[in-house]
């Protein structure tokens, strides 16, 4: 019998290309001989389409891309996208391979949990606030987990202070400084600051996608990752250092032209993956997590180490350093896929065992 799997992807996010790219990957990793395969595309547009059983990988994502289906509320979804035209039942698991706002940040996660499904990721906490930076922050602080310094500012506190926010910035950071939309990842929207003239209009940039902005303090140091994966019982992947070519690592870097050298392993000592790995799986457990998140560090010259963010849905292109780093500590990317359809399973029936009524 074949696990019957939805695949949710595209979405109205500025990360949309980046989904259609990971849908693909996923796609050609997954094993027909095991896995059914049902498309739902979510257009940019946040037109919700679900597309023909797929028998085979895709080459391109216009392939991907159903414009001329019927576009459906995900109101209407319950009896309708999670069934399939012989009525036999919902999926075994949707995998939302969402990127970013309307995806990654919860609010699929919660349809998904009143819908009573089965799901790869996180649950509706943990990605939302692993999605908004200064939450995701603040949990990290009250953990214990050492940060570089922030500050954050919502838009209407930036147009009604504007020199108050600029000057706020140059008191408790200084530069360099990195601005960043709260919710938006994959390096949509950053900049890096070296004066006040660059940081008005890094301020300018980070408003366009969010109505919430974070700037953090600039430091000297290597970019570590690490991936985790699990539930209740994590297990941390090697480490794998990232070192841009160009001035930091940007979305093109990230998804265009791989302009970027990954190192996996990463060179550290022993006791450095021991510290790194021991605060991955903490916050994974602070934001409680499931499935799979990939934690991202600061190593200084001096071995202090920070965690930067965790991503709760990272990618899986081509250039995507999650399956790398597990491919790096023997899972190989098909074991990859199957030990996450797993997990979805797993504590989608731990759910099922909690008591709801008197």
């Amino acid at each position: 019998m074949k696990t019957k799997v939805g695949l949710l992807y595209g979405g109205k996010s500025a990360e949309h290309k980046v989904s259609m790219q990971t849908a693909m990957a996923v796609i050609k990793a997954l094993d027909l001989e095991k896995f059914e395969i049902h498309p739902i595309y979510i257009s940019e547009e946040g037109r919700w389409v679900k597309g023909p059983q797929l028998q085979g990988p895709v080459s391109n994502v216009k392939e991907l891309e159903f414009s001329q289906g019927e576009a459906l509320p995900p109101t209407a979804l319950a009896p309708t996208l999670f069934q399939d035209a012989q009525e036999k039942g919902p999926f075994d698991v949707i995998f939302p391979l969402l990127h970013g706002p309307n995806g990654e940040d919860g609010t699929v996660q919660g349809l998904l949990e009143l819908l009573n499904l089965p799901y790869v990721g996180n649950g509706v906490l943990a990605s939302s606030a692993g999605m908004d930076k200064v939450i995701m922050k603040n949990i990290f602080a009250q953990a214990g987990l050492p940060q570089v310094k922030y500050v954050w500012f919502i838009r209407s506190e930036w147009e009604s202070e504007t020199e108050a926010a600029y000057e706020k910035v140059e008191k408790e950071l200084g530069y360099p400084c990195f601005v960043k939309p709260a919710n938006l990842g994959s390096s949509v929207g950053i900049s890096k600051c070296m004066n006040r003239s660059e940081l008005e209009g890094a301020f300018k940039e980070a408003f366009q996608f969010d109505r919430k902005i974070i700037i953090e303090e600039g430091v000297t140091a290597r970019e570590i990752e690490a991936g985790v994966l699990g539930n209740d019982n994590p297990e941390c992947s090697v480490a794998g250092e990232i070192v841009p070519k160009v001035e930091f690592y940007d979305y093109k870097a990230k998804y265009e032209d791989g302009d970027t050298a990954l190192i996996i392993p990463a060179e550290i000592s022993e006791s450095e993956y021991s510290e790194l790995s021991d605060m991955a799986i903490k916050a994974f457990k602070a934001l409680d997590c499931s499935g799979l998140v990939r934690a991202d560090f600061f190593l200084t010259r001096e071995g202090k180490l920070y965690i930067n963010e965790v991503n709760t849905m990272p990618g899986f292109t081509p250039f995507s350093m999650f399956p790398l780093l597990w491919k790096h500590t023997g899972v190989e990317y098909p074991q990859l896929i199957e030990k996450l359809v797993n997990l979805a399973i797993e504590r989608h029936a731990e759910k099922q065992s909690i008591k709801h009524t008197m």
